[in-house]
């Protein structure tokens, strides 16, 4: 329900309702919520932490909010995720956040944080003040360091990201012998660190790394020892070693990796054999390239088969590239957005379609972290009109038909959900609620929708809740248009549909190679769909069933046309995983 302005700035009615229909969700956020946490002393109202039941509670856009208050831990026993972004908090934490037994998931994201030492961090670490935290957010503070006792603070840390801080080095505490068994990605771009220890070739669970935009010469050889490491990203840095230089710039984290191995970092170490390995790779590269020109190479098709094959459509190689137009006034809703146009898939045969959008429900659950990160949305390109235009509404202006309903005005759509929300508690005698109405607390406080909007001025999305029928997903859909929208980061997005694009390639091969009863002809496949036969795939490659998806680049512009983003961009679609082919 909306956060409105009340007379007096005691009064908290998000907190009555939630009280009164004992809900484990709440969010407070817009205009009105300035000047009541003024009034509580820049804190928020002890009342909340009477609230036992809350799973989730976010706090957000708030620059009077200078510290969370005292009772949190106290009184919110069962909060599996706190997202206090955008705030004033800082310099520290007063008291300590923690002990939150559990604690899942910590947002403190864009606030004035500088450092989190004992008694003003996130927790105590004997015992562990959030045992169950999988997932740290504190980027776009003013953090100089870490905080020694992290690791044992929160032994179960999967994800950290510290982007945009001013560290200019990590503990030794972070990187010790089984201090963060599960860590699997670490963000630290744009900060101001200068060396890395070798010591983090004990993170036996870092998939992924992102130390560009800093102030590193060398990269040590013993990162090469991290068994699951996958993605890295040193651009932006000092490094004396020219050649790793090059690297980072061009390269795949393998061939990364391969050169820290053999000796590479900048002493010349190993040099010879690296290079040699290089003139190899190159060699083999134009070998197979003039086999595919020729037509030859029939003996490694089985290998082609067990490949992921994208392929990425430049801009300027498409005659008619779909554009998206931001306006302005998202910026304070939810700013971020990134599109991709996929050709080839083959949803038709059996239980495809419904594979696809299974999908895309458990990357929301997952990835998109139940869409308080992002939200994806996919529609059928022909009946998609471009360019589109990604704008905000007022409730009662904005007009969508939702999938399987009747066109309907937002606000109006919103109190549906609420009431159908409510029955569906009453009649199950719960408090969970399943389906769109799990996302109704994500629209509370805004006093206009983000929505996207067609040539046509018919709106096609309504994020994070719906799409439009107009644009629905059937079986004879082979062309689709991909939005992710985020109110975190751009970076977010674009990880997000990297996640979604490697999903519909998998998909698409399972339903290849797999022929399920149902399926219609191939002919009947090109009517139905009004698409013709791929002029990019080969018969050698239809044989296989390893024809590419093809990815178009979207381009995103400013309301004066100036390019904001385009993707997949070359940094896009790093994918490291072996089975997985890019074609640019």
């Amino acid at each position: 329900m909306a956060a409105a302005a009340a007379p007096a700035p005691e009064a908290w009615p998000e907190l009555e309702l939630a009280e009164r229909e004992r809900r484990r969700e709440l969010l407070l956020t817009g205009p009105g919520l300035e000047q009541r946490v003024r009034a509580a002393g820049g804190r928020l109202p002890p009342r909340l932490f009477t609230l036992p039941l809350l799973h989730y509670l976010e706090v957000s856009g708030c620059g009077s909010l200078r510290e969370p208050g005292p009772g949190l831990a106290q009184g919110l026993p069962q909060l599996h995720s706190l997202v206090l972004r955008r705030n004033a908090l800082g310099p520290g934490l007063s008291p300590e956040l923690g002990p939150l037994p559990a604690l899942r998931v910590l947002d403190l994201s864009g606030n004035v944080l500088e450092a989190l030492p004992p008694g003003q961090g996130l927790g105590p670490a004997e015992p562990p003040g959030l045992p169950q935290l999988q997932s740290l957010n504190l980027s776009g503070n003013r953090l100089r360091e870490l905080p020694a006792d992290l690791a044992r603070c929160a032994p179960r840390l999967q994800t950290l990201n510290l982007t945009g801080n001013r560290l200019d080095a990590f503990p030794a505490e972070l990187f010790r012998p089984g201090a963060l068994p599960l860590l699997s990605e670490l963000a630290a771009a744009d900060n101001c660190l200068r060396e890395l220890s070798p010591d983090i070739a004990h993170l036996a669970s870092l998939k992924t790394l992102d130390l560009s935009n800093n102030q590193l010469s060398e990269v040590p050889a013993e990162l090469a020892d991290c068994p699951k490491l996958k993605e890295v990203n040193f651009r932006g840095n000092k490094l004396t070693d020219r050649r790793l230089e090059k690297m980072v710039h061009g390269c795949q984290t393998k061939s990364i990796l391969e050169y820290l191995r053999s000796g590479g970092r900048g002493g010349g170490r190993g040099k010879g054999r690296a290079d040699g390995q290089d003139k190899d790779e190159a060699r083999r590269r134009r070998r197979d390239r003039r086999r595919r020109e020729s037509g030859e190479g029939e003996e490694d098709e089985e290998d082609t088969t067990r490949r992921l094959l994208l392929r990425v459509l430049h801009v300027s190689e498409n005659p008619a590239p779909l554009t998206v137009q931001v306006s302005p006034t998202v910026k304070d809703v939810r700013p971020f957005i990134v599109g991709a146009v996929v050709r080839g898939m083959d949803l038709q045969p059996g239980n495809a379609l419904r594979r696809f959008l299974t999908s895309q429900t458990k990357l929301h659950e997952d990835i998109c972290e139940k869409r308080t990160a992002a939200t994806i949305a996919t529609h059928d390109l022909r009946a998609v009109r471009g360019p589109l235009l990604y704008t905000t509404r007022p409730p009662q202006d904005l007009k969508i038909v939702p999938l399987g309903r009747k066109e309907v005005k937002a606000k109006d759509l919103v109190r549906q959900l609420q009431l159908e929300a409510e029955e569906h508690r009453k009649q199950k005698k719960r408090q969970n609620v399943s389906g769109l109405h799990r996302y109704l607390h994500l629209l509370d406080g805004k006093e206009s929708y983000p929505c996207l909007v067609d040539a046509d001025g018919d709106v096609i999305s309504f994020p994070p809740i719906t799409n439009s029928e107009k644009t629905k997903i059937k079986k004879t859909t082979s062309d689709l248009f991909l939005e992710v929208t985020s109110a975190t980061s751009l970076q977010t997005c674009k990880e997000i549909m990297d996640a979604l694009v490697l999903k519909m390639a998998e998909i698409n091969k399972y339903t290849l190679e797999n022929k399920e009863d149902g399926s219609l002809s191939d002919p009947e496949a090109d009517v139905v769909s009004g698409q013709p036969p791929g002029p990019n795939a080969s018969p050698s490659a239809e044989k296989a069933g390893s024809t590419p998806l093809v990815v178009e680049q979207v381009r995103v512009l400013d309301e004066d046309g100036h390019l904001k983003v385009v993707y997949p961009s070359k940094t896009d679609l790093g994918l490291t995983a072996p089975h997985v082919t890019v074609i640019r």
